[in-house]
């Protein structure tokens, strides 16, 4: 599962990572939550890749009502190929959803802890996205502009993670992502990117129950809890 997320990484390294032509502003975000806008990375007309801001949550063309988002911020890459929200995108409208990192809380009796997990190199992490556009409900007038949602695949969690959480967001690697892009590529190749990152490549630390509530955005969130910074 992936339910917040950070992105704080400057737009000048973004732009070296991931490869898009336009560097708008993207001020920092500590705890990114469902239904905000996110920034994410698509194939441009023409070739290259560009940067967006979405909605989290997507919102199937054919919804009656944009609401539906806040039930699809995720979605389960072992049927993302034939569930009725998600089909269309995962053949027609692939994206990357750009982060730092992701928090997962762990749940001990009535307690749920926050964890931040990253790459142990600290680079920045692509997730898996799928992206939909809605122009309103059937039969009513049209959005303008149109509402564009996106969601992140998720997948089983690997051994970094499965003592937190038995699921975890599809990360890819640089050819993973050039091949998730890849308005050409079959079904069967994008498929076989919905898989777990290798183990060993992210760490998790314990931080504050400040990022329990959404209205809490700061760099303090991710700082390691002073009395358990042990890395698990």
């Amino acid at each position: 599962m992936c339910g917040r997320f950070v992105l704080a990484t400057p737009i000048s390294e973004l732009q070296r990572a991931f490869g898009f032509a336009d560097a708008p502003n993207l001020p920092p975000r500590y705890n990114v939550a469902p239904t905000q806008d996110v920034a994410v990375v698509t194939a441009a007309d023409g070739g290259g890749r560009a940067l967006t801001a979405m909605r989290w949550g997507l919102v199937p063309f054919w919804a009656a009502d944009p609401s539906v988002g806040a039930r699809m911020i995720n979605a389960r890459g072992e049927t993302v190929a034939e569930k009725p929200a998600f089909r269309v995108a995962f053949r027609q409208r692939r994206c990357l959803v750009p982060a730092d990192g992701f928090y997962e809380w762990l749940v001990a009796g009535r307690a749920k802890r926050p964890f931040l997990i990253r790459r142990k190199d600290r680079a920045p992490i692509a997730f898996a996205g799928l992206w939909e556009v809605w122009r309103g409900p059937k039969g009513g007038p049209a959005l303008d502009p149109p509402l564009r949602s996106v969601t992140i695949v998720t997948t089983a969690a690997n051994d970094d993670l499965r003592h937190l959480h038995d699921r975890m967001p599809v990360i890819l690697d640089a050819g993973g992502q050039a091949a998730w892009l890849d308005p050409a590529a079959t079904v069967g190749t994008v498929a076989a990117l919905v898989r777990a990152a290798p183990s060993g490549l992210l760490d998790a630390v314990a931080v504050s129950t400040r990022v329990n509530a959404v209205r809490n955005d700061d760099p303090s969130l991710i700082e390691p809890e002073a009395d358990d910074a042990r890395l698990l």
